[in-house]
């Protein structure tokens, strides 16, 4: 039988021509989308996309078409509430009919263990107050956070204009010789051709957030990801 696997992004996601690359022919990805949210900021966003109840309908829609698991697709959405959080969306996707349920900063603390990574550098693109609960996420998950570095964007709405060479060159400043690895966060930048030449460079595991989901999501159906080719 074809695997099928499920995504709930949230309403603002752009990035689902990238995701895709990481999914193998074989496999088929349906996606859905949050309700748009009101926000003032960064951390009113993620706070409010952090909900468990904005899950249910999207949720319901992805087991109804057959799949077999099921991803909310957002980086900050499922760090903002602390492990408790996390725990509460994956609940709460089980609860709406859900087999298998995992969330994207779930996932990357996986994918980061996967490495036997203990130490590590991330670099993101979050104002305050949202960086500091991203670093408090990691740590509370065993992570030692050597750096933390921003993209330096003004607004919540510049991400969307961030181009792969923009993340490129703010990894390789942002790396600490310290770390074990080193974490893109957020699932709208985009990363997939740029990880192998990074990790060259680098010299170790680099991690992204539309990666590590991809990881995740398809392991939970016993399937494997589609990786870049350097």
């Amino acid at each position: 039988m074809r695997s099928h696997v499920g995504v709930v992004a949230s309403y603002d996601f752009t990035r689902e021509a990238e995701l895709r690359r990481w999914f193998p022919p074989g496999v088929e990805l349906t996606l859905t989308f949050t309700e748009q949210v009101p926000y003032r900021d960064n951390l009113e966003l993620v706070s409010r996309l952090g909900d468990p109840g904005l899950l249910a309908e999207p949720t319901r829609t992805l087991v109804e078409r057959g799949a077999q698991a099921v991803a909310y697709l957002c980086t900050a959405c499922t760090f903002a509430g602390g492990a408790a959080g996390e725990r509460a969306l994956r609940e709460a996707m089980r609860h709406h009919g859900a087999a298998r349920a995992l969330t994207t900063s779930g996932a990357v603390t996986a994918a980061l263990h996967a490495v036997g990574a203990r130490r590590v550098a991330v670099v993101h693109p979050y104002q305050q107050p949202v960086d500091g609960l991203l670093s408090a996420y990691l740590t509370t998950s065993g992570f030692d956070v050597l750096a933390l570095t921003p993209l330096g964007l003004d607004a919540v709405e510049d991400v969307y204009e961030v181009e792969e060479r923009d993340v490129l060159n703010k990894v390789l400043t942002g790396d600490h010789p310290d770390a074990d690895a080193l974490f893109i966060s957020c699932t709208a930048l985009p990363t997939y051709d740029a990880l192998p030449h990074l990790e060259e460079r680098l010299g170790k595991p680099v991690i992204s957030a539309n990666q590590a989901t991809a990881w995740a999501l398809l392991a939970a159906v016993g399937e494997r990801a589609v990786g870049p080719v350097p």
